[in-house]
């Protein structure tokens, strides 16, 4: 009885130092993946590495970083290395059909860091989001809304789906469409709107402005106002452009109809 008290408190002494030496490895080991993980920040920073490359390389290397950590840990404690890479590789094993989806945003981010269909910085349009693109991470890639709400997209749908970049091109064509009674002289108002297009410093002379009858709509004739602007201008020449139609429109008394319908009662039926 003495022997197996005495058996039992000296494995269980020994556990115990081996489970204390792994957290004591664990926590020296976090530490210096911290410190790696910021050297390497700051190597990329001064090769002036891709964004793109620099947020994904660093999330996979963390990734790897710690399951090599998990893996010292474990063999410290007593786990023997064959039994624990063949529970390794049955858990992988079973852990890759649960998470077919997180391989597929795995794969996705490969394919969008070899593609680029958008950088860091870009403003885009992805599964029904627009927004900033904050970062590419190993599954997901981070948005920042115009309103400054922050959006996780899985890699696998935005490799599989349509995006739309507004910031790829160095320029866009401003579309907007102003009605204008019927009453009122057309080319008169398209005169005003060429003057406005050709007087804004952002809109771009060299490009094609143009400025034509778009339809006879219901109660209005409808105007386009196509002019092209940097990328980086499009909102200021937009905004800009409305508001100096109005004041113009205003001020010539052309005016801007609100919807309507005429409706035509027959005296007959009225009385029936």
């Amino acid at each position: 009885m003495e022997n197996m008290k005495l058996f039992i408190t000296s494995n269980f002494a020994d556990f115990f130092m081996k489970l204390l030496g792994a957290i004591v490895i664990f926590i020296i080991g976090k530490f210096i993946i911290n410190n790696l993980m910021a050297l390497v920040h700051k190597a990329m920073y001064k090769r002036k590495t891709d964004p793109m490359v620099h947020s994904f390389a660093v999330s996979c290397l963390r990734s790897l970083s710690y399951v090599i950590l998990v893996i010292i840990t474990a063999s410290v404690v007593g786990i023997q290395m064959t039994s624990l890479v063949a529970v390794l590789g049955a858990a992988t094993f079973a852990v890759g059909l649960a998470l077919q989806g997180s391989l597929s945003n795995f794969a996705g981010g490969v394919l969008i860091l070899i593609f680029k269909p958008f950088e860091i910085g870009h403003y885009i349009e992805a599964a029904g989001y627009l927004g900033t693109v904050e970062g590419i991470q190993i599954f997901y890639t981070i948005l920042n809304t115009p309103d400054n709400k922050r959006v996780i997209i899985p890699n696998g749908e935005l490799s599989n789906n349509s995006v739309i970049n507004y910031s790829k091109n160095d320029k866009r064509r401003v579309d907007i469409n102003f009605g204008i009674s019927y009453g009122d002289d057309f080319k008169r108002a398209i005169s005003f709107l060429n003057d406005i297009a050709q007087s804004h410093e952002k809109v771009l002379k060299d490009d094609p402005i143009t400025i034509r009858v778009k339809e006879l709509g219901d109660s209005s004739v409808n105007i386009t106002y196509r002019v092209w602007c940097k990328t980086a201008d499009y909102w200021t020449v937009y905004f800009d452009s409305i508001e100096k139609a109005k004041e113009v429109f205003d001020r010539e008394k052309i005016e801007i109809p609100f919807p309507q319908m005429d409706v035509h009662f027959n005296p007959k039926d009225v009385q029936n």
